[in-house]
This record gives C-alpha cells, structure tokens and sequence, in this order.
C-alpha cells in the first residue's frame, strides 16, 4: 500500500509539474503572517488531495516551507503535516471514507495540553482550481470546474483544464491557544478545531469564487416574480393601457438592459489581455491596504467598494487588482453610455450591470433596477459604483451622488442577513488618458459619447503612462454605522415591502460624505503630484533643478514628519529618482545653461498639471496655510496659528472631504518645519530663519493654497460689502470677478471659475452658519469678518488690490 501511495505521489507531482501553474496570496507568506520554519507546522486544507498536496508542495518548497508530503516530529512521534478535511467521493458512489484529521487534529491538541507549549504553526490553506462560482443547477461544465468535491477521476479533469488557474491562499495561522484553554471536553476539542477550518475555507472559497451564478432565465423569473415587480407591472399596464403581458414584456427588456451576465471565462480572458496592457501603458500598478478587505471576507462581510472616478480605466484597473488579490471580481455600476458595442456585451460578461442617469418619471424601471440591486445583495454579491456618478474632469472629489447608496441600504432593510462593509478606494495616475477631453470638456465643449472609435483612436495613443495608484480606505461597517447613528433601524426591516423611511436621506447623505473623506484619507503621493504642487506655483512654471530636489525633499520630508492622515502613501524613491522617472514621460523640459539645468512643465501640460495637484492638493491645505502665514508675518505666536486653522478648517474641510483635525497635527508641522531649519521655536512663540533658503520653501508651499483663498475673498468679500445679496446675484458677480482675476493674473486653473466649486463654497458658509438669510438677502457673521481680516493678511497685495477694487471691504 505504502509503494501504491509513493507511485501515486509521485505521478500527481509529475502531473503537477505539467500542467499546473499556482497564483500564490499572500505573494510572501512567510514575511506577511511572521511564520518560523523551525517550528513544528502543518498545513489544514478542505481537500484531501493527492493534486492539491503536489501544487502545496511545490509552493511551499518555493517559499522556503517545510514540505506537506513529509511527517513533523511532534515530541516523540511523527505526523503528517498535511491535514485534509474530507477525502473526495469514490469514482461509484456517494459516500466518502472519512480522513485522518480528526485524529491529527487530536494528538496535535494533546501534545499543546501535555507540554504547554504553544509553538504549533497549523496553517489554514485554501486551493481552488479555477476561480468559477459554479452554477446554481450544475451541468456538463462542472465536469472541469472545482466548484463540487469531485472524485479523483474528475479531479483529474478538473487539473488538465483548470491547471493553469490553479490559486493557493495561506491565511494567518490558527490561534490554537483559544481552542486549548476552553473549558471544554478535549474529546471536543479537535472537532472544534476541524468546524473552524471548514468555516473559514467556505468564507474563503466564497470571496474567491463568489456564490453560484442563477442562470439568466432563472435570474429574470426569480425577478419578475417579486411582489415589488409585479405591482410595479400592475402600474405599467394600467398607467399605459396596455395588457399585463406586454407590460411584463417591458420589465423583461429592461432586465436585459440593466443586467450583468457574469462569465469566469471572460474574466480569465480579460485578466490575459489586462496584464498584456498594463505593461504597455504602465510602469507598475501600487496596490496597498489590501489586507482590510481579506480581513472582511474573512468575517463574512459582504462588500460594496466605493472608489474615486478618475478614468475610465478605473472600472479596469480596480476590478483586475481585485481579482489578483484572490477575490471574486464586483458586479460594477456602469453608466448607460458604456452600453456600446462590441464593449457593452464585455463589460456586462465582465460583471457590468448599467444604469440610467435619471429615473425620473419610469416607475417601472426604478422598480426593476431596485430590485435587481437587491437580489444581487441578498445573494451575497459583492458591488462596486462610483459615489461621484461621473468622473472627475479637475483631480477634486466630486460632490457625491446618493442614489445607489440609498438603493444599497433600502436593500438592507430587506433583512440581508450579512454584515455588509463599504470600502472606499482611492485611484491616481500619473497620467489620465482623457485628461486632454477633460480640459476641453471644461472650456464649454460638448462631452462626446463613447464609441467604437473612441476605442480604436485610444489603443492607438497607447504609451507609457507613468505609474497607477490603488488605495484600499478604512472600511466602514453600514451595520454599525446605523447601529450609532440610527439605533432604531432595523424597526423598518420588512422582506418585501420597504418604505423610504424618513431618517434614510439625511443618514444617505452623512455616510456618502464619510465615504469621500476615507477616500481622500487614502491618497497617493506620486512624482507627478509632487512636482505639480512645485512648479504650478513658480512664475513660468520652472525651477532650477537644484531648488526643485531640495523642494520635493522638503514635502517628502513633511509627509513623513507630519503626515494628513496614517493613510495617505508616499513613494519609496530619493528626489532625485522621482524626477528621473518623472522626466521619462515627456511631461517637462530640461532647459540647459552655464549655470545648470532648469526643470519647466511643457508648455501643452500646464493647465492640465492642476488636474494632477488636485489630487493631493488637501493633503497639504494645513501645512500651506501655515507656512503662507509665516512666510507673511515672519514672527507669530501658537495661538495665532491655531486660530487660522479654526477659522480656515471647516471650509476646508468642506471642500475637500477632510477628516476630524488631530489635536497634535499641528504641533507635528511646526515640528518638521523646525528640524528642516525654517523656523525657530521658543516656546508659544514662532519665528522664520529668514534665509533665503527657508523663506523660499515656505513660499513655495504657501502659494499651493493661492486660487482656494482668492475664491474665498471673492465670495467673502461680496457679502461683506453688500447689506445684503441674494444668493443667484452672489453666485453671478463672484464668477466674472473670477474670470477677471483669471485675466489680470493669468490664472489658468479650470476649477477657479467653476461656479459648482463657487456654489459649494457658498452652501459652506451656510452650513457652517458663517451667512444667514436676510431681507435683503445673504449677510455675514462676525466670524466671516474675522475670516475675511485673516484673507487680507494672507493674499499678496496685488491680488487683493484687484479684488477690492471691485469689492470694497466694509471690515476695518
């Protein structure tokens, strides 16, 4: 028996070898889970397979592990490491022989309670072959797919098919000292450890492979079987006059408009083409945080990602790094306008299900598309919709739309028996191929639809697009989050017939803004960013190459020092290779001389270098307001500095999606800026070093917040001279007076005479009870007063002297 088993092995090895390549997550296990090859280990798997034992074995051997096929010496005897739950089912019949495990399971306990030792490594492995969630009525394909325990005859399909998408994930080892202290029967004790494991490999299988796919026939029946749709039906017939059969016919053409038709096969397919891609376009993808999302999956929570829109490579980018994180791809909230062929039928293979941009006045569609969204969370999908509802077209988050997030908790009040997390994730490039439609889009051209030949002309423009930027947020539970903030939620739960209750819009609308705050919490710092909050600043936009590494240094050196948020990422790169790699995608100029080499923004990129700033423009709001406060005042006190935030902060805050103040942030920046010889403290009293060195690097940084509080003086300074305005004349009068200093001063930046970006900064000061509502109109508080003074002390002279001449301060 012992020859047969040996001859077996050896021909799954052999069988491995050939046919079988392995995705490992994490791709270094032994640093991310702090394993100890020394120590006595075993591995714990579903599967006891002799194909799922070869593909360990060679993982293990790569990754310096002690091998599965041989025994651990567990004090005086020897064990198999490889534990496997269950034996696949014989070739004829039904009934498996049951494993060794509850046995291994045992001595491994007994030894732990007989020494006291707690150096046991048992690690939990999940080994899927393919990634198919398989179908809700199994048929021919299941022949090849793992989604069933198949026998060893089946399993040898399953390898020469699937082989090549053969995926092992290592998870934390088991916390064995929480089984061994219970006070329990030790008998028990075993069968405990083995439920665990099966537990975590179905959570683990799940987020992997996602639950079993309804065929579309099912899916529209399931559907058009709903109470809510069949009312909904009932209305359309009756509001048209038309038959109930050929109203059903209507919800069955929406169905086929809206829903996705997910394929595992298009999703192998568009992994091969999405990896030939980004290595055309760019130098590498950084993906961080991820370990808060597997932390989710591995609690059972269902998962909504919520990310920042920026391209449309987004819907591709996010959903591939996803999936190579060894977690089923979301169905994704597309635009109707994506619904082009060939790339809508793609897209929808790909997970895309697509939505209007107005449901205003279909009934019968908003039931539809609400009850479609629910099933797809009762199910236990995951989703993933972009909160803006279009993309960014000036690097800012964009207000957010609350649509899909009121559909998403409506849903929840169904009963959804899962904890359901939101994931925020932030998204940057050094290079947005649309960046270029973007600025015309915001010069008054008409945005152009998607096309077939939009497709062709961008594969055409492929090049080399710097590097993408993928930042999982801090997740935020919607179940705790209603649990804090509206105890009583779960009083409208009903499974069929939910009612808008009154408190959803306004908690709709504080989560979709705590939303955009994690998202901006997450940024990432690039050489692009970075440089454009350099040169932007400078007049001609250029700077000596010198004074430019010795700025960058300076912010690389702040963030470290005093860093926005514990989120927000830097790169790992010296100054000097982040402008070396920065001037490898023809975005600058080097301009030579005999005193040295000049950096200057090409000229076809300086307007579109404000796209780039925005992004990472809130990241610095405090330590610019600071350093432009210095660099003005020269000497200032603590207390001084704490009052301009105060009266600064919200408006912020507001604008850019910015967390709660940390009470010691500001202490950190004066800080750095203090160890970088910029400034002196003695004790509440603060001071420049007024060289020119240090005078310069604070200027430079100070000037970053120039447009923001210009637009801030122009609105202010409005309602200040006015006894009143209504709010329509303010929103008018402050646009031309931006258009003007746009002219006087040669401002260019697309979002200064935005009047969106006016507007909210006017239902700021609203909000924040800075303007109230008069007879007369809109007038200012004392604070707005105090707000103004401060603006005055920090704008240049030249700038408020065109400002005052159209808008006479009535604050002395």
């Amino acid at each position: 028996m012992r020859i047969l088993n040996y001859c077996l092995n050896v021909l799954s090895a052999a069988i491995s070898r050939l046919f079988v390549r392995t995705k490992v997550l994490p791709e270094k296990p032994v640093e991310q889970y702090q394993l100890n090859p020394e120590q006595p280990t075993f591995y714990i798997a579903r599967l006891n397979s002799r194909f799922d034992l070869a593909a360990l074995a060679r993982v293990c051997k790569r990754h310096g592990l002690p091998s599965p096929t041989e025994q651990q010496l567990l004090g005086e005897q020897e064990l198999e490491r490889f534990i496997g739950i269950k034996n696949p089912p014989p070739l004829f019949g039904d009934q498996a022989k049951p494993t060794n495990a509850l046995a291994q399971g045992k001595q491994i306990i007994e030894h732990l309670l007989a020494t006291g030792q707690q150096n046991v490594q048992v690690i939990p492995v999940t080994i899927l072959w393919g990634r198919a969630p398989g179908k809700e009525k199994p048929g021919i394909s299941t022949l090849i797919t793992h989604s069933l325990t198949p026998s060893w005859f089946r399993k040898l399909f399953v390898v020469l098919f699937s082989g090549r998408d053969n995926f092992i994930r290592f998870s934390q080892p088991l916390d064995l000292s929480l089984i061994v202290n219970e006070k329990a029967d030790v008998n028990e004790l075993p069968q405990k450890l083995l439920r665990v494991a099966l537990v975590h490999f179905k959570r683990q299988q799940l987020a992997a492979t996602g639950p079993k796919m309804p065929s579309r026939e099912q899916l529209f029946n399931s559907l058009l079987a709903s109470p809510t749709i069949k009312k909904a039906i009932q209305d359309e017939a009756k509001s048209k006059n038309i038959t109930q059969a050929e109203a059903r016919q209507n919800a069955v053409k929406l169905l086929n408009e809206i829903a996705a038709n997910y394929s595992e096969a298009m999703i192998r397919v568009g992994d091969r083409i999405l990896t030939w891609l980004w290595n055309k376009l760019y130098n590498g993808i950084d993906i961080k945080y991820t370990e808060q999302v597997h932390e989710l999956t591995n609690k059972g929570h269902e998962i909504i990602y919520m990310p920042c829109h920026r391209s449309h490579m987004d819907y591709l980018l996010l959903t591939y790094a996803i999936y190579h994180q060894g977690l089923v791809p979301p169905h994704i909230a597309a635009g109707i306008n994506l619904n082009f062929f060939p790339a809508g039928g793609i897209f929808r293979r790909s997970g895309a299900f697509f939505i209007r941009r107005s449901f205003s006045g279909n009934k019968l569609y908003s039931a539809v598309f609400k009850e479609y969204l629910s099933q797809l969370f009762i199910k236990g999908y995951s989703v993933k919709f972009y909160t803006e509802g279009g993309r960014s077209r000036t690097g800012r988050l964009l207000p957010p739309k609350t649509g899909m997030l009121a559909m998403t908790l409506q849903a929840m009040l169904r009963g959804i028996d899962r904890p359901v997390s939101i994931v925020p994730v932030y998204i940057g490039y050094e290079h947005v191929m649309e960046i270029n439609t973007y600025l015309k889009e915001l010069a008054g051209n008409d945005k152009k639809g998607e096309s077939i030949l939009g497709i062709f002309k961008a594969i055409k423009n492929l090049k080399n697009y710097g590097r993408g930027y993928l930042n999982f947020g801090d997740p935020i539970s919607i179940n705790q989050y209603l649990n804090d903030h509206q105890p009583n939620w779960r009083d409208d739960i009903h499974p069929t017939d939910v009612q808008k209750p009154q408190w959803l819009s306004p908690q709709v609308a504080s989560l979709a803004d705590q939303v955009m705050v994690k998202i901006n919490n997450a940024a990432a710092l690039n050489a692009v960013n970075l440089l454009a909050m350099i040169l932007l600043v400078n007049d001609r936009h250029a700077l000596s190459k010198p004074k430019l590494l010795a700025q960058l240094n300076f912010y690389l050196t702040l963030q470290r020092d005093a860093s926005y948020s514990a989120k927000v990422t830097m790169p790992d790169e010296t100054p000097e290779q982040l402008l070396t790699h920065a001037l490898k995608l023809n975005k600058f100029d080097v301009i030579s001389d005999e005193f040295g080499e000049i950096i200057a923004i090409n000229d076809k990129e300086k307007t579109l270098f404000n796209y780039y700033r925005n992004n990472i423009l809130h990241v610095f709001a405090i330590p610019s307001l600071i350093a432009l406060h210095l660099f003005r005042q020269k000497t200032t006190t603590l207390a001084q500095c704490q009052q301009l935030i105060k009266a600064f902060y919200p408006l912020f805050a507001k604008e850019w999606y910015l967390c709660e103040l940390d009470e010691h942030y500001l202490t950190r920046i004066l800080a750095s800026f203090s160890e970088q010889n910029l400034i002196e403290i003695d004790g509440d009293s603060l001071r420049t070093t007024n060289t020119n060195d240090s005078l310069a690097k604070l200027e430079m940084l100070g000037r970053a917040l120039n447009f923001t509080l210009q637009r801030y003086a122009i609105v202010i300074g409005f309602i200040q001279t006015s006894n009143g305005i209504e709010k329509a004349e303010l929103e008018r009068e402050s646009q031309v007076l931006a258009q003007r200093l746009g002219t006087l001063h040669g401002i260019k930046t697309p979002e200064f005479f935005d009047k969106k970006v006016l507007v909210g900064l006017i239902d700021s000061l609203r909000d924040q009870a800075l303007i109230t509502e008069g007879e007369q109109g809109l007038i200012g508080s004392p604070q707005l007063c105090e707000t103004y003074l401060h603006l005055k002390a920090l704008l240049p002279a030249r700038v408020w002297q065109s400002i005052s001449d159209i808008v006479q301060g009535q604050c002395k």
